[in-house]
């Protein structure tokens, strides 16, 4: 092995009065070539060859890729200058209960592997990008808030290292799982965002994502948004996988919060792609269809207490939603809306916590 000696100063070695003798300087060059190989091992010893390649959370992407991935398709996300919550936070990396650090912006992500939904093309992979909020202040507000988009992308080529990547499909989840669910899906090309990533309006408060600002009247007629800033993407963390958490994010699989089932699941399945390319390219179309009827009374009875004796007129029109699967809009009869009404008071009631008067 080639060694190189680096000269240092004389005063950077403290030598004891007993070695002060005609043989100092044999006991100094001592003292530095005794030195000298522990950090020449460490400053000139190459980094092993699979770095590059190197998969921390186990998923067969390297996290290089992930990253870059991560970097190219980050959303622009439109934040309510008002919000009460102000931005999504950043968590303290340890285990156990998540903990808010600081409020700085800081989006997380999440990058696996997708489905190639059956046919035979280029390798895909699935993006997810939160934003995990200190509270929920909107109505029925709760401490700790997990939200989140996601992205389907393809590579080019087989080759992932060589591959350019461009978008197929985007998700916003607004209100998952709940009466109130408006989560929608979109081709990349309808929100012009093949290339890079689309922009998703949070509302205030409640930090439902939409992929277009007007679509916020379907949620309930609790997502409002006022003056909107873009959030800076100076803080993106990747979270790795549930069981393999990246980056000190130890809390992913906390039962404080619903994180680790939305990292579990996708966003793209085949039956809810398949209905979006059955419909017109300019479609955003609703992730769950069904439940939208039950939003849109829910929607008038948010603005009054009266709304379930609401005009024809209004309660039509809280149900009448564009581009849901198909370029018309979807248009409900009178008779069909008061069938609709029917189903659907038991959940307006629990949801406004609406009693019968005596």
């Amino acid at each position: 092995m080639k060694l190189s000696l680096r000269l240092l100063p004389w005063k950077s070695f403290y030598i004891p009065n007993t070695m002060m003798s005609p043989c100092r300087p044999l006991v100094v060059v001592a003292l530095l070539f005794s030195l000298a190989p522990t950090e020449l091992l460490h400053s000139q010893q190459p980094r092993p060859a699979t770095d590059a390649n190197f998969d921390t959370d186990g998923d067969g992407l390297s996290d290089d890729l992930e990253q870059a991935l991560l970097l190219q398709f980050m959303p622009l996300f439109m934040i309510d200058r008002a919000d009460c919550s102000r931005i999504p936070a950043e968590f303290v990396r340890a285990p156990g209960a998540p903990k808010v650090e600081s409020e700085n912006g800081t989006i997380y992500g999440q990058v696996f592997p997708a489905e190639t939904l059956g046919r035979a093309e280029p390798p895909s992979v699935e993006i997810h990008f939160y934003h995990l909020w200190k509270k929920d202040c909107g109505a029925r507000g709760h401490p700790l808030d997990t939200e989140h988009v996601s992205v389907l992308v393809r590579a080019s080529t087989s080759d992932l290292i060589s591959a350019t990547w461009k978008a197929v499909y985007w998700f916003a989840g607004a209100h998952e799982s709940t009466v109130c669910d408006v989560s929608q899906v979109a081709r990349a090309s309808t929100v012009q965002a093949e290339e890079h990533g689309a922009t998703v309006w949070i509302s205030r408060g409640k930090h439902a994502s939409f992929l277009d600002r007007a679509l916020a009247q379907h949620g309930c007629g609790n997502d409002l948004f006022g003056d909107m800033d873009p959030l800076s993407k100076d803080q993106l963390i990747n979270l790795g996988e549930p069981g393999h958490a990246m980056n000190g994010s130890l809390w992913i699989d906390s039962p404080n919060w619903p994180l680790a089932g939305k990292m579990a699941k996708t966003d793209f399945p085949p039956a809810i792609i398949a209905r979006l390319d059955e419909g017109s390219t300019a479609d955003i179309a609703w992730f769950n269809p069904g439940r939208h009827p039950a939003q849109g009374v829910i929607a008038v009875s948010g603005s009054t207490a009266n709304a379930l004796r609401g005009s024809n007129k209004n309660t039509a029109s809280a149900i009448t939603l564009a581009g849901d699967s198909t370029n018309n809009a979807l248009k409900k009869s009178y008779k069909n809306t008061i069938r609709g009404l029917g189903r659907s008071s038991s959940h307006v009631m629990q949801f406004l916590h609406f009693k019968e008067k005596p």
